[in-house]
């Protein structure tokens, strides 16, 4: 079993130079051996581990809890990067934060203040996400960008894994990178959705730094050699 993290670990991994941090989704894992699943992925230098939470109100599907991050937490010393697709998400930032998360992601449309819930996260000591989906206009979430350790770009409607990357993301992740760019922000830039090694380089190509892939990782034979694929296209484009 790996020990937690330490804080020094933490920041270790969040200094790493900001170019193809690859986030496994545990949403597409074999959850009848999740240990060796995310042994597999760490050992080939997976950044994050991405844990999709979702309530069956602000997405259709009912996933996760703070349970499965608590025992995630026991298994890796990766760094947890927790995904609320959820109603209400501020009701629960404690019970995650206690659970083990390092990073929690908030969607624009599930939150009142978008500002003021990213101050919530990150006064409990963890990085701060907002999310934003494909359909929602950007000027809002862009203002709240200053606030953020995480922009997350939803590149596929959320709610369900192995979707199509959406055809105009890129156009959606520039404007982000032109924001992030142009007020020295120092924030990752991450995409999350139908990405594989093709997406993935089209993603980067439009500014994005951060890549969550779950079903082209663990929905293949090999999830290690996919992840290796995954940062080898990414280099090579």
């Amino acid at each position: 079993m790996t020990a937690p993290p330490t804080a020094e670990l933490r920041a270790r991994r969040w200094a790493r130079p900001r170019q193809n941090r690859i986030c496994p989704s545990i949403l597409s894992a074999d959850f009848a051996r999740l240990g060796d699943e995310i042994a597999s992925v760490a050992r080939v230098g997976a950044d994050f581990l991405h844990v999709d939470v979702m309530d069956a109100q602000f997405v259709p599907n009912l996933t996760f809890g703070p349970i499965l991050v608590r025992a995630m937490r026991r298994l890796t010393s990766l760094p947890l990067d927790v995904h609320l697709m959820i109603v209400e998400p501020l009701r629960h930032l404690e019970a995650f934060a206690s659970a083990g998360a390092d990073h929690l992601i908030v969607h624009l449309e599930a939150v009142e203040d978008p500002k003021r819930s990213l101050r919530e996260i990150r006064a409990r000591g963890l990085k701060a996400g907002l999310s934003v989906k494909p359909g929602t206009p950007l000027p809002r979430y862009l203002e709240a960008l200053p606030e953020c350790d995480v922009a997350l770009v939803m590149t596929v409607e959320p709610g369900r894994g192995g979707q199509e990357f959406l055809e105009g993301s890129e156009k959606r992740i520039a404007a982000v990178r032109e924001a992030i760019d142009r007020d020295g922000l120092d924030c990752l830039l991450g995409v999350d959705g139908g990405i594989h090694p093709e997406t993935a380089v089209r993603a980067a190509r439009a500014g994005a730094d951060t890549f969550i892939a779950g079903n082209s990782i663990f929905g293949t034979p090999d999830p290690p050699e996919a992840l290796r694929e995954l940062r080898r296209a990414l280099e090579r484009g």
